[in-house]
């Protein structure tokens, strides 16, 4: 067997594991390039390939600011990369495999480009297990580094470039928050704003603690002065980022929420807000009250049920019963006017019954969600659920997908009928993807609309009527 004890930066799923009373500390100058790596980078490319949720998004943006600073351009041509970075989602299995067939594919790119840099960083870096694979079996990578050192890029980017060894560098545990670091926005319309890093909830499914790291606050001045920094270039929507936005503030030590920072965000005038995700453990009536008190908080709550047996929740860890969510479903539509509700549910959760899983589909009728978000259960190695005993066949795993499926799509169809001969406000992303003779943007409620028009630019708000309805979308045309 290979010895690995020669990389001594790699992660530990232990130590992941933790959770200390250290204080955390806010740094600000933490990041900087080496006076040999300012312009190393002038007449070269990067490429940047991101998996995964909106962290990993604006993570990628941070990476490609990093590198920026030091000279390189973008480039969606692989070929013509100088340095490639993946950053991974270790969320579920398939993700997990995408990004080693992409590995795969890189082997080959190395050869007719020996020189070039090639890096793995995210999720599946802080895992030790995938870790030692890639040590393992893809000696074409250059450099591994994890979610909370990204801002060490100029300082490993070196070290790859001079050494001749794989760079392993993943810190297993966190405590900091790193500000004042460079970013390449992906939109000049849209922009996360991080609030806060990490996840102290522990269900027994996710390997996102382990991965993120303990729940870290960013100070509310850093955060208010980001969001007034993006209404001043014009910036039209935000969303704040955290694994559990509602915990925000109770690491730190005043008596500040997640409810008071939404508040203050709003009074910056920016003219849409979004947070995502939001756990049902902690969702308070202050945050709903927030909601509707301001115009420019949209209407729009992503709230994961995940299951609706109780039985099955406890065993998840997610602290809460179906009875308890549904109380918050409800005061939640009671409060906010014509809010959306979104949700991400797992089945074939181990030993998930017939009888628990129509308890599931018994929610879904009852909420009638906006959207799902819908998966089969997948084993993430270091998690409690992956020792579990399963008793469930995948061939009735997937029947039970189709199944809820079908009921949430006919359920969202429904509801999307109801916005036909409306008028509704779109913000306007763009072209669309698959039409180029077609806007698409998005409603205050995250509806998102494919409609006609003339002379539009992306960031203009539009009044566009619909006049067709889709499972998963809106068509119209501009007033």
């Amino acid at each position: 067997m290979k010895d690995y004890s020669k990389y001594f930066n790699g992660p530990s799923l232990k130590e992941a594991r933790s959770r200390g009373k250290e204080d955390i500390k806010h740094i600000e100058n933490a990041f900087e390039i080496p006076p040999d790596m300012v312009n190393i980078g002038q007449g070269q490319f990067y490429h940047i390939k991101t998996y995964g949720c909106q962290a990993n998004e604006r993570d990628s943006e941070t990476l490609a600011g990093i590198l920026e600073m030091m000279g390189y351009q973008p480039t969606d041509d692989i070929h013509k990369a100088n340095v490639v970075l993946l950053n991974t989602c270790a969320v579920r299995e398939n993700a997990e495999e995408k990004v080693f067939g992409k590995i795969g594919y890189l082997k080959t790119v190395k050869k007719t480009n020996p020189n070039i840099i090639f890096g793995i960083c995210g999720c599946m870096t802080q895992e030790e297990v995938v870790v030692n694979k890639i040590l393992a079996k893809y000696p074409q990578v250059d450099m591994i580094f994890g979610t909370h050192n990204l801002h060490r890029l100029p300082q490993l980017l070196k070290s790859a470039m001079l050494e001749k060894e794989m760079v392993l560098e993943v810190w297993s545990k966190e405590g900091d928050v790193i500000e004042n670091l460079p970013s390449h926005r992906a939109s000049k319309t849209k922009a996360w704003v991080n609030i806060m890093y990490g996840c102290n909830k522990f269900c027994t499914y996710c390997i996102v603690p382990y991965t993120r790291g303990k729940e870290r606050s960013r100070l509310k001045e850093e955060i208010l002065d980001e969001v007034r920094q993006l209404v001043a270039d014009g910036y039209q929507e935000i969303t704040l980022l955290g694994q559990n936005v509602n915990s925000y503030g109770l690491d730190l030590d005043e008596d500040y929420s997640f409810a008071n920072l939404l508040e203050d965000v709003a009074k910056t005038g920016i003219p849409r807000i979004r947070f995502t995700t939001s756990h049902p453990w902690d969702f308070t009536e202050a945050m709903a009250d927030v909601i509707a008190k301001y115009d420019n908080i949209m209407p729009y709550i992503h709230l994961p049920v995940q299951s609706g047996n109780s039985e099955v929740l406890k065993t998840m860890g997610r602290k809460y019963t179906r009875e308890q969510y549904l109380a918050l479903f409800d005061m939640l539509k009671r409060k906010i006017p014509g809010v959306a509700i979104t949700t991400d549910i797992i089945v074939g959760f181990p030993n998930e019954t017939d009888e628990q899983f129509e308890h599931t589909l018994d929610v879904v009728r009852y909420c009638k969600y906006d959207n799902a978000f819908t998966f089969i259960f997948s084993a993430r190695p270091g998690t409690p659920a992956s020792r579990m005993h399963d008793s469930i066949d995948m061939e009735t795993k997937r029947k039970r997908l189709a199944k809820l499926n079908k009921t949430w799509n006919d359920l969202a169809l429904e509801k999307n009928k109801a916005y036909v001969g409306r008028t509704v406000t779109v913000l306007v992303d763009g072209l669309s993807k698959k039409n180029e003779k077609v806007y698409s943007g998005y409603t205050d409620t995250q509806k998102l609309v494919n409609f006609k028009g003339e002379n539009i630019q992306p960031g203009d708000f539009v009044e566009v009527k619909i006049t067709e309805a889709k499972s998963f979308s809106l068509d119209g045309v501009a007033v």
